[in-house]
């Protein structure tokens, strides 16, 4: 039997969501998860080659709670400002890509003395500046010794960036990711990230590729997701497309 793959490409944010979830309903296999409950899975690379043309916002890839929570998870994944994220499952993304946790060793008995925190994204941009056609700027979030055991462990995996033409990609890997309910905030809030490093690199953002290893939608959401591929497949799904001008204020910010 041949392996499931959805490839989805696009040229804005909601256009590449939109068409990877067609994919997904076409290809995507049953596959039943530790929760107890089946889901509709498949790997997946979906290519945005232009991640800040607008309309960059999909209201309906908008899961939090209120409109605001687009850009405050973007705001907490690039800057750190969500109070209470890292003690409610022990990381947050910037935590680990700012902040990654390395032994530091006593000078006198050469054993581990404490931890300190790794800017892996600073890191990243200094070897971008001095070899931009690099191979090697990437920043982790896997902490063995601290994810094996829980049962939140981080689904963004890895972040990896290149210039390329002068302008700068970014890959982000995913170990899982619900496609329906967190795929676009995802995406949404590491395109931001991709905008901080070309602006700390001096070059323009180009295309950011989102791959996912588990690329999902729970059984309890196969009805609400049904429904929205058939508006995706008819064009009806476009009303939900908005200019980062519209939703800003849409959500009063």
């Amino acid at each position: 039997m041949q392996a499931p793959l959805v490839v989805a490409r696009g040229r804005t944010l909601p256009e590449a969501w939109e068409r990877s979830l067609a994919e997904l309903a076409r290809v995507g296999e049953r596959v039943f998860t530790e929760y107890g409950e089946w889901s509709l899975d498949a790997p997946a690379v979906i290519v945005v080659e232009e991640p800040f043309a607008e309309p960059r916002v999909h209201l309906k890839g908008i899961v939090a709670g209120s409109l605001r929570g687009l850009e405050e998870y973007a705001r907490q994944v690039v800057y750190g400002s969500c109070e209470g994220a890292t003690e409610l499952f022990f990381y947050t993304y910037h935590e680990r890509l700012r902040h990654y946790p390395v032994p530091s060793f006593s000078p006198l008995t050469g054993r581990v003395a404490g931890l300190e925190g790794l800017d892996q994204v600073g890191a990243m941009v200094e070897k971008l500046l001095s070899a931009p056609h690099t191979r090697r700027a990437q920043a982790i979030t896997w902490v063995p010794w601290r994810d094996l055991k829980t049962e939140h462990p981080p689904c963004l995996q890895r972040v990896w960036a290149r210039v390329v033409g002068g302008r700068l990609r970014l890959h982000a890997h995913m170990r899982s990711n619900d496609a329906l309910k967190a795929a676009f905030m995802n995406m949404y809030a590491f395109t931001e990230l991709q905008r901080v490093v070309a602006e700390a690199v001096r070059v323009e953002p180009g295309p950011y590729v989102h791959f996912a290893d588990s690329y999902h939608v729970y059984e309890r959401d196969w009805k609400w997701f049904r429904k929205f591929v058939e508006q995706i497949e008819s064009g009806e799904g476009r009303r939900y497309w908005r200019t980062t001008e519209e939703y800003r204020r849409m959500a009063g910010l």
